[in-house]
């Protein structure tokens, strides 16, 4: 399509909200996604425990998922997609890199060049779950969490909970996704006593979802929602955008 004047619209995406939910093993990330409408997992790791939704059966390589998705473009019978998740995903991107280059695994290929070739991948996977986003099926990406350390330019170096994946598909999905929510329960700090001198971490109320930004959590979202919500989906989804 030319480039012109008459090019020119207004409005938001036309295509639903990418979303990647990352947080501890059994926090309920898999759970809050079985109640999006109508889901379909995509599973790269046996995380569902007892939960009675449709799934593909677990995901054993790269090739595998692309045939999922292959599938799921020619139904309209969901209206969300899971992959569940892209933490165990990654390993399975790795030996693809691995096997396309004639080597055990990734680190063999050397100059970390491995790491780099990965990339065609994942822009390959989004640009997957994008097209089914544009056919308003939405995506839920989720993903375990590592805590990691950052080294700010204007402040000294701190931990933070963020996505677990190597640097560049982290960085990569983080500008991909147009909401990254942190699952956690919210943690009072005790004071310090004779009995925990460096102060003890004490769960309190229920489990949350985090969608905004802090010093320690990554979290962001593109449609001014709260700053946290409770893992929930239904209170979720009274806070995403309509078109």
């Amino acid at each position: 399509m030319a480039i012109s004047l008459d090019s020119i619209t207004k409005g938001a995406n036309d295509r639903a909200p990418i979303m990647v939910i990352h947080g501890t093993p059994g926090i309920g990330k898999s759970t809050f996604a079985a109640c999006a409408p109508d889901p379909i997992f995509l599973r790269t790791e046996d995380g569902l425990g007892n939960l009675e939704v449709a799934t593909f059966p677990e995901l054993e390589n790269y090739d595998q998922l692309m045939e999922a998705f292959a599938a799921l473009y020619e139904t309209d019978d969901f209206k969300t997609v899971v992959i569940d998740s892209l933490s165990a995903l990654e390993p399975l991107i790795w030996e693809k890199v691995a096997q396309d280059h004639g080597k055990n695994n990734l680190e063999d290929i050397g100059f970390g060049k491995g790491y780099i070739y990965a990339m065609d991948y994942w822009r390959e996977i989004m640009t997957a779950v994008r097209g089914l986003a544009k056919r308003g099926i939405m995506p839920i990406l989720i993903a375990h969490t590592d805590v990691s350390r950052f080294d700010s330019p204007d402040t000294d170096p701190y931990d933070r909970y963020q996505i677990k994946l190597h640097k560049r598909a982290f960085q990569y999905m983080y500008e991909q996704a147009d909401i990254i929510g942190f699952a956690s329960y919210p943690v009072h700090v005790k004071k310090k006593d004779s009995d925990a001198p460096k102060g003890r971490g004490v769960q309190k109320g229920e489990r949350q979802l985090t969608l905004v930004e802090k010093p320690a959590v990554i979290a962001k979202n593109r449609y001014s929602m709260p700053e946290t919500v409770p893992l929930e989906w239904d209170e979720f989804a009274q806070h995403l955008p309509t078109n």
